[in-house]
């Protein structure tokens, strides 16, 4: 992973650009540390840059870009770097471009730390103000009016540049008046999304961004929903089965059917018998009663004509 942060003084750079080098193992190159080290390694390049700096003089955008190309040959800028402090211009730009192709290397973003300037100076005002309260001394290059020039300088460098690479399609700009967390989350979900940046595996859930849970959601949301598909499928296919089950069905029926009726004949037949021999019976029964009963009542009147 290969970084440029901009951002003005205050918009918390040298913040993210820490936090950026702990959590994925890359370095941060400054140019004002490397032109250092290189005049204290005694390089060829580093000992041109000291002599200029020794009288007073700019480095050349040249020294610059030659003490860079030393630097991220070394074996710990082998993983990704972040620049910081340059470039500044376009030429430089153009020269670091210029450098990275000879080197076969890409440049994956630039990331701007966009911030509200008129907040920036309230809250320099107002650490001076808390500062005085102690009663420290306040430092020169914390105040608004130092930084107001340091703003105004940054604007005049800094816009082309964000031109320039908005251009490459390069840009990626961060709202820098979020909290530092904030901060770190966005840079990481964009740098993710670019694919510059491996997902952390055992990331803590404070850290997951937003977009990285709504993602997850999203897949659960679209695996539960093709497993319900999966399912519908299958509910035709039991009432098919079912319809087709029904002919069987029917025509158990019809057997069980047929089979009853051809029983219920004989069955039939026995108690109709069986109910008129009942009936015949009953008849006999009722006229041998009504016999006898006649045959009383002619002895009764015999026996009354005889004492007659």
């Amino acid at each position: 992973m290969r970084l440029i942060l901009l951002g003005p003084p205050g918009s918390g750079k040298g913040t993210q650009a820490q936090r950026l080098v702990h959590r994925h193992g890359i370095v941060q190159l400054s140019t004002g540390e490397m032109l250092r080290a290189a005049a204290a390694a005694g390089t060829a390049v580093g000992l041109q840059a000291k002599e200029i700096m020794a009288n007073g003089g700019l480095v050349p955008d040249e020294v610059v870009v030659g003490i860079i190309a030393d630097r991220i040959e070394e074996p710990d800028a082998k993983k990704g770097f972040i620049l910081d402090g340059f470039p500044r211009t376009v030429p430089q730009a153009e020269a670091l471009d210029e450098l990275l192709r000879k080197k076969h290397l890409k440049l994956d973003a630039v990331v701007e730390l966009r911030v509200n300037e008129s907040a920036l100076l309230a809250r320099v005002e107002k650490r001076a103000e808390e500062t005085r309260a102690r009663g420290e001394e306040v430092r020169l290059d914390d105040t608004p009016e130092v930084l107001t020039k340091r703003l105004a300088q940054y604007r005049s460098l800094t816009e082309p540049l964000i031109h320039y690479y908005s251009e490459r399609r390069k840009l990626l700009t961060v709202d820098g008046m979020m909290t530092i967390e904030h901060v770190t989350r966005e840079i990481n979900r964009i740098l993710t999304a670019l694919g510059a940046l491996e997902p952390k595996e055992h990331e803590e859930p404070k850290i997951a961004s937003k977009a990285s849970r709504t993602a997850k959601k999203t897949a659960k949301t679209a695996t539960r929903k093709a497993a319900e598909s999966a399912k519908k499928p299958a509910k035709p296919a039991r009432k098919a089965a079912r319809v087709a089950s029904k002919p069987v069905s029917k025509a158990k029926a019809a057997k069980k059917t047929t089979k009853k009726a051809a029983k219920q004949p004989a069955k039939k037949t026995v108690k109709k018998t069986a109910k008129k021999a009942a009936k015949q019976a009953a008849r006999a029964a009722n006229a041998r009663k009504g016999a006898k009963a006649a045959k009383k009542a002619a002895k009764k009147l015999t026996k009354k004509r005889a004492k007659r």
